[in-house]
C-alpha cells in the first residue's frame, strides 16, 4: 500500500470519528482565482469547482459530482448500477443533507486535498436499475477511495493532478471490475463535446456525443471561455480494453458528463487489493485545455 495510504488508515484508527467533508482547496489558475470545495454532505466529494466565478460542476443529487465510482460483477454476473459502489452516496440519499457513503479521513494541507471515503452502494437492497435487481445486500460497501487533488504542476497551471486508489475488498468475488477513475457532470451550458487529436494538436467536435473514444475528452461552452475535460498517462494492463475516454448529455436533466474509465476482466477471481490511477484534469477557457493536453501528449507519450 502507498506511504500516503497508510498515514490515511493510520489517521482513521480502529474506530471512524464522525469527519467533516466541508473544505475547500483554492489557488490560482491561468491569473485567476480557482475554488474548489467538497462537502460533508458528499462525504468528502468534491461538490464544486469555480474558476473566475464560473461553476464547473452540475451538483445535484448524490451522482452529479467530480467523483469515483466502480462497477463490478458478482460471481460473473454484471449488470450496471446493480454492485456500484460510489464516492459521494447512494441514489437513496437523493437530494438529501446526508450521505451513505462514510468519510474517514479529510485534510487539506500544503496545497493538497486528501480524502479516504468507505463507499455506499449506488443502489439499497430492494432496488433496481434497467430492470435488474441490486447484488448488494447491504448499503455500505467494504470498498474504499482515496484520493489526491493539487491544483498546478511545474509549468503547467490549468491542470489539477487527481490521484485516486480503489480499495477492492475479499468479500465477493470478482471477475470484471470497471472503474469509472473520474467522472465530472457539468452544466448543459458546456454542451460542446471535444476530443483531443494528439497528432495534430487540435480539439475536434466528437464523432458522437454519448459514448467512450480513446481520446481524451473536453466539455467547453459554445463561444470557447470555459472548459474541462480529462488525461490519462495510465496505461491498460496487458491484454486488458484500452481507457474509455466517454461524454455524454443527458437533456431532460439539463446535465452533460465526462469520464475515464479502466476495465479489468479475467477468468478467475481478481485479487482483492488496491488499484490506483492518476488523471489530469485540464481547465480553464478552450484554449487553455487544449494547450495543457498538449503538452500533456509529449510528456506522457502514447505506448
Amino acid at each position: 500500500m502507498k506511504a500516503w495510504l497508510l498515514l490515511l488508515a493510520a489517521a482513521v484508527g480502529a474506530q471512524t470519528p464522525v469527519v467533516s467533508g466541508d473544505a475547500e482547496l483554492t489557488g490560482v489558475v491561468g491569473g485567476k482565482p480557482l475554488v474548489i470545495r467538497t462537502t460533508s454532505r458528499l462525504a468528502g466529494a468534491i461538490d464544486s469547482v469555480k474558476w473566475d466565478g464560473v461553476e464547473f460542476i452540475d451538483s445535484h443529487d448524490h451522482g452529479r459530482q467530480l467523483q469515483s465510482a466502480i462497477n463490478a460483477d458478482v460471481d460473473g454476473v454484471f449488470h450496471a448500477e446493480c454492485y456500484n459502489p460510489t464516492e459521494a452516496g447512494s441514489v437513496f440519499d437523493a437530494l438529501g443533507p446526508r450521505s451513505t457513503s462514510r468519510l474517514e479521513f479529510l485534510q487539506v494541507k500544503d496545497g493538497m486535498l486528501a480524502t479516504r471515503t468507505r463507499m455506499a452502494y449506488w443502489l439499497v437492497p430492494g432496488m433496481k436499475s434497467h430492470g435488474q435487481p441490486a447484488q448488494n445486500q447491504e448499503k455500505l460497501s467494504a470498498h474504499v477511495l482515496a484520493k489526491q487533488v493539487r491544483i498546478g504542476r511545474p509549468g503547467m497551471d490549468h491542470v489539477l493532478d487527481y490521484r485516486v486508489t480503489f480499495t477492492v475488498p475479499a468479500d465477493r468475488p470478482h471477475r470484471f471490475l470497471q472503474f469509472e477513475a473520474l467522472t465530472g457532470y457539468m452544466p448543459a451550458t458546456f454542451s460542446e463535446a471535444l476530443s483531443f487529436d494528439a497528432k495534430a494538436g487540435t480539439l475536434v467536435p466528437r464523432a458522437r456525443s454519448n459514448g467512450e473514444l480513446r481520446d481524451p475528452v473536453v466539455l467547453s461552452t459554445p463561444d470557447g471561455s470555459q472548459a474541462m475535460g480529462v488525461f490519462t498517462p495510465d496505461r491498460p494492463r496487458t491484454g486488458q480494453p484500452p481507457v474509455g475516454y466517454g461524454s455524454f448529455e443527458f437533456p431532460a436533466a439539463k446535465v452533460v458528463k465526462w469520464n475515464c474509465v479502466f476495465r479489468l476482466r479475467q477468468p478467475d477471481p481478481i485479487p482483492p487489493g488496491d488499484h490506483a490511477f492518476r488523471l489530469f484534469v485540464v481547465l480553464g477557457s478552450r484554449e487553455d485545455c487544449r494547450r495543457t493536453l498538449v503538452a500533456l501528449g509529449r510528456e506522457f507519450p502514447a505506448r
